[in-house]
């Protein structure tokens, strides 16, 4: 891939969801019809192959008995049985979606309720509104994961000349045939991690923030000045270590659209 095929790719990674959509299902409870047609409308449109829509916890519970979803989108305020309860009789079934990916899209959005979905079975948690990108990279990062369950644990991740070893927390450049340990703190080693993991795929800035920053209780209003200043700095330290990548290929890490960053995928380059 040339350097102009590649800034096209990078200027819309969304774009590429399509094939990790290709083929998938996903059941909504939302009893908002408006809020349900959208995130239906969307998912479609980013590649879903189908988007069942509930509007009461007991019709999600016959849904997932009866077909095999890859992700579960679940508002906790509902008629009937709450999402949270639903999701939890869901997890104990012997259905086909009883392991499905779970996202809460919610208007609860305190740390208490945020803690009650996630320890209730919830992967992850969105607060209403949510954004299309947000939504659609947190539903592509779930994806991902189911896909990581049939790697061995803490396996290594290689992206062009770069290995990414989770176990012992490094980040080495093979150059000539030696490989060399790029210097990183635990932060910086947490960022790429995110981000090469999700394999040119685009990760938000709130999803790294809740990833990385994880001694914040707390999304502050500066977050984004925060990350933005953070990648700067590691994108000069990674130039600084890598400067045999050619000027060409640097930044390393990349914006796309307006609120997600990108590690460049180096193996198509």
């Amino acid at each position: 891939m040339s350097t102009i095929d590649m800034e096209q790719a990078v200027a819309d990674p969304f774009a590429a969801l399509a094939e990790v959509f290709a083929g998938r299902r996903a059941l909504v409870l939302e009893d908002d019809p408006a809020l349900a047609e959208h995130v239906s409308d969307r998912l479609l449109r980013a590649g879903f192959e189908a988007v069942d829509c509930v509007d009461a916890g007991e019709q999600a519970l016959s849904a997932g008995a009866s077909h095999a979803y890859d992700v579960l989108i679940l508002d906790r305020l509902t008629k009937g049985l709450d999402g949270l309860e639903t999701l939890k009789r869901l997890r104990t079934s012997a259905g086909p979606s009883s392991d499905a990916p779970a996202l809460m899209l919610t208007a609860l959005t305190g740390e208490r309720q945020r803690v009650e979905g996630l320890m209730g079975g919830a992967d992850d948690y969105l607060s209403k509104p949510v954004g299309d990108e947000e939504l659609l990279a947190r539903v592509a990062a779930q994806l991902r994961r189911v896909a990581r369950r049939a790697k061995p644990a803490n396996a290594d991740l290689t992206n062009g000349p770069f290995r990414l070893s989770p176990g012992a927390r490094t980040l080495k450049l093979l150059v000539d045939g030696t490989e060399r340990l790029i210097d990183l703190s635990p932060l910086e080693f947490a960022i790429v991690s995110e981000l090469m993991t999700a394999r040119g795929q685009p990760v938000t800035k709130t999803m790294l923030w809740d990833r990385c920053w994880v001694e914040w209780t707390f999304l502050p209003d500066n977050f984004v000045n925060i990350i933005d200043a953070r990648i700067s700095a590691l994108r000069r330290r990674l130039k600084d270590q890598a400067l045999e990548l050619g000027e060409d290929l640097h930044p390393l890490i990349v914006s796309a659209r307006s609120q997600s960053l990108i590690f460049r995928d180096l193996d198509a380059a």
